[in-house]
């Protein structure tokens, strides 16, 4: 059942084998409600969010409920533009600035959720001249 199929409905049937005719039901409305998103959740793989640089990071996005369709968003430092849409965010080759907090938000055009907010850590050598050791 989906909220396009909210509206009016009746039904038809025939009556006697001899002489049939039809008799109908009186109209009774039919209306859909959508569930809200809840329970957003976010999973990294690598597990925990810490990743080597260089390395491969793919972040997971869904809900506990919610009717659809679903769309999803994602942010980094609680900014409002979107990083990128869709349930799965990837970075084919993780840098140190990718460093920092990231969450997705699920819609499905009624509500919205955040996911609660998950700290990706990037670790390997950093320049030596960028971190002022020389």
């Amino acid at each position: 059942l989906q909220l396009h199929h909210s509206g009016h409905y009746r039904c038809q049937a025939t009556v006697g084998h001899v002489f049939p005719t039809w008799q109908e039901s009186a109209l009774v409305m039919v209306a859909v409600q959508g569930v809200p998103v809840s329970g957003v959740s976010l999973v990294a793989q690598p597990p925990g969010g810490q990743v080597a640089e260089g390395d491969r990071l793919v972040l997971s996005c869904s809900v506990a409920e919610g009717t659809g369709p679903l769309s999803f968003s994602w942010h980094r430092q609680g900014s409002a533009v979107p990083l990128a849409t869709g349930p799965y965010y990837k970075l084919r080759t993780v840098r140190h600035q990718d460093s920092g907090r990231y969450h997705c938000t699920a819609t499905n055009g009624g509500t919205a959720a955040d996911s609660p907010p998950l700290w990706v850590t990037v670790l390997g050598e950093q320049d030596p001249l960028a971190s002022g050791a020389l």
